[in-house]
Formats: structure tokens, sequence, C-alpha cells
């Protein structure tokens, strides 16, 4: 009876024994789940909170970055040529007046046609400039060929266009670029409308006169202390330069009768500003040529003399105008406007009285480095950002109209009052026209 009880107990106790152990096992068991289920949260909100990778940073970063697209809007605005991804540095029209090119920093050259200048697609076709981008480029005087300054490699490189069947234009860079020359920066390059030389000038006071196969003929040094802008004239006779002094210095460049170089002699001085002078543009015919000045002034001279008589050139008109550091002036091909820029804006004056007859203001987000009307006189090109901005010369077209009016009233026989009141009317519906096409 004793056995029994006791057997009876032992199994009570080893029963009891046997839950504790069963419930410490599944408490333990629960902590091991929580503390998983734990460390899976925190591994969930780890992954969840990762910084990105260098290439999100990247991504970005550029997203922050890149630069909104410059809105503007003006009557006179006829179109914004918008296909370069950096900034354009330099704008350049083709003698036979079909074709823009600009170069910028996103190493390309673009070729615009200006027939498509009021359409509402900008087609354009590059060239693209490798291990390099160019910062000035120019036409050959039969179109077919540009030279561009290389930012980086400091010289001039040669490109060649042809044409292809489907009207378009290939490409292809000579096999060799100019020699290294200039120790300054380089602010302008040219090709004489002769096809004879190339100019190329620098900071430094130095401009060369170069072959067409990169071999120096000439070194002129303009003893200004600094350049600020050089160019040939449109004649391809001439080379200036203004700078830190308060003239224009102008030389000519020649060449013998059966085509060799012979010298470069000075020709004649633009002198009357009071101060350093920005910039200068000639005529179409180098008869004109206009200056614009530190001393918030723009001139237009007559250049049309026989310097090799002594003759200077007539100081014809005088205005006030804004002028920043960088200030550049362009006249139209029958120097009956002139423009000058000053920083991000624009204004367009008459030669004949000096009056301001347009103003465009924050036409880019950055200073203007360029400015030029096209040949035929319809439109004045810019550019300071990403686009180009083309406007129509409507002061040209008033100036033009006026001319004409008032040789009709001198008008000596019928057939010339005929032809003058056609002009006028010509001039009048291609102006009418312009302000037409701006309210649609």
């Amino acid at each position: 009876m004793e056995f029994a009880a006791l057997v009876a107990i032992s199994l009570l106790i080893g029963a009891l024994i046997l839950l504790v152990v069963v419930a410490l096992g599944k408490q333990k068991e629960e902590r091991s789940q929580t503390t998983e289920l734990k460390e899976d949260t925190t591994l969930v909100e780890e992954v969840g909170d990762k910084a990105p990778s260098k290439k999100q940073k990247l991504q970005q970063r550029l997203r922050k970055e890149r630069p909104q697209q410059h809105t503007f809007t003006h009557p006179l605005l006829a179109s914004s040529l918008k296909s370069h991804s950096g900034n354009v540095t330099c704008l350049d029209f083709s003698s036979n007046g079909k074709y823009l090119a600009s170069c910028a920093d996103d190493r390309t050259v673009r070729i615009w046609s200006t027939k498509d200048f009021l359409e509402r697609d900008h087609r354009c076709l590059r060239a693209n400039v490798d291990l390099d981008h160019a910062t000035l480029v120019r036409f050959s005087p039969d179109s077919r060929a540009f030279i561009t300054w290389l930012a980086n490699g400091e010289t001039i490189r040669v490109f060649k266009m042809s044409k292809k069947e489907d009207g378009s234009f290939s490409f292809k860079a000579a096999s060799e670029d100019f020699p290294l020359k200039h120790k300054g920066i380089v602010i302008n390059i040219g090709i004489a409308e002769t096809g004879k030389f190339i100019m190329t000038a620098s900071t430094d006071t130095t401009i060369l006169i170069w072959d067409l196969k990169g071999e120096v003929l000439a070194s002129i040094n303009t003893n200004q202390m600094t350049n600020s802008y050089a160019a040939i004239s449109p004649c391809g006779r001439f080379v200036a330069s203004c700078g830190f002094t308060p003239d224009v210095k102008v030389w000519e460049v020649c060449f013998g009768k059966s085509g060799e170089f012979k010298e470069v002699v000075r020709a004649f001085d633009l002198k009357g500003h009071s101060a350093g002078v920005h910039s200068f543009a000639f005529s179409n015919d180098s008869r004109r040529m206009v200056t614009v000045s530190k001393d918030g002034t723009w001139k237009l001279w007559d250049t049309d003399v026989e310097y090799k008589k002594q003759q200077d050139p007539y100081l014809l008109r005088t205005a006030q105008c804004q002028v920043l550091e960088g200030s550049r002036i362009a006249l139209s091909p029958d120097a009956r406007v002139a423009a000058v820029s000053s920083g991000c804006n624009v204004a367009m004056f008459s030669t004949a009285t000096g009056a301001l007859e347009e103003e465009f203001h924050a036409i880019h987000t950055e200073e203007i480095t360029d400015l030029k009307f096209d040949v035929n006189n319809r439109y004045l090109v810019c550019s300071g950002d990403r686009a180009i901005r083309v406007f129509h010369n409507a002061p040209g077209y008033r100036a033009a109209i006026q001319d004409m009016q008032a040789m009709l009233k001198k008008a000596s026989n019928e057939a010339m009052r005929q032809r003058l009141e056609q002009q006028i009317q010509d001039a009048q519906s291609a102006l009418d026209s312009v302000f037409a096409i701006s309210k649609d």
C-alpha cells in the first residue's frame, strides 16, 4: 500500500516536471520567433532606408543642376533654334545667305538652313568636334567648308562639307590642324572673302595672317595693350582690331597681281571715342563701320576713303547706348541699322538718325556671346545660352521705306518713280507680314 502511494506520488511529480519543461520550451520558441521577427523587420527597414548609390546620387544632382528652359517672347521674335545641348559661343552666316553655322561647348557645330527660320521645325546638320569643342566658327567664301578654333587644342581645324544626294551634307575634318602659334586667348578668326588668307587674333595684341595651308604669312602687333575684338572686312582687303585704346586700327593685307602675298600695311584709324572700344562691324560693301565703346556711345563711320592719299574716315553719327564689358555691335549689310548688346539685352538703332528703334530684354540667361545680321537684311540673330534667337529686322524695313520715299520725291522720270513705288510697296508688304506673323 505504501509502495503504491509512493509510485503514484513519483508519477505525479514526473508529470509536473514534464509540464514545466514543455511550457519553458514553448516560451523559448516564442521568444526566438519574436526575435527573428524583429530582426526581419529591422532588415526590411534597413533595406528601405538604404543610401542611394553613386549613380543615383549623380542622377539626382544632374536633375537638380539642369538649367530650366529659358522662355522668351517678343513680337519680332521669328524663331528660337534649340538643338545645342551646350552654350552657343559663335555664329556665322554663309556668304550665299543659305546657311547659319553655330558652335557650342557640346562638341558640335550645327548648320542651319535660313529658309527654315519661319518654319515650326528647325532642322540642322551636325558636325562633331572630336576630343575638343569649338569656340569660333567661320564659313569659307564658297560655303563648302568652315574653320573652327579649338578650345583645348588652341588651333584651327578645317572641315570640308560634301553635299549628299538627298541634299544634306557630310563633314570631314582635315587630316592635320594648323600649327600652334598663339600664346594668348584667341578672340576671333576669319577667312577673307577673296579666299587668299585666314586671320586669327588673340588678347595679347597679336594678329596672325595665314595662308590656307596653315603657314603664317605675317604677324601684326596692334600695340593696344589688349585686343578685345578683331575682324576681316567683307571685301577681304582689310583687317581691323580694337582694344584698350580708344581707337580702331585698320591694316590692308596686300597681294601681288599673280596672287602672291606681299605685305601688311597700316591703312587708317577710327579716332573719336574717349575710352576703349569693345567691338566694331563692317557694312557688306566695307564702306561703313560702326564701333561701340566703354564711353557709352556707338559711332557710324564712312570708311570709303583713299587712305594712300592720307584721307581719314569721316564720323557720320554718334549716339548714346547701354554698354557692359563684352558688349557687341552689329551693322546690317545695307548699313541702315546698328544693333548693340549689353549683357542679356539688345538695342537696335537707326544709323540715319541715331534713334532707338527696338529693345529686347533678357533674351538669354547668360551674357550675349555673338550678334549678327544675315546677308539679306531680313534677320538679326544672337546667342548667349543653348538657344539662338532670330529676330525680324523690322527697323531695317522701315529705314528702307523711308529712304525710298525720299528718293521718290527726287525721281526725275516716270520709270524711276514706278520702280521706287513698287519697291516701297514690296518693303511695306514684307513689314506688314512680319507683324501679321507675330500676331498669329
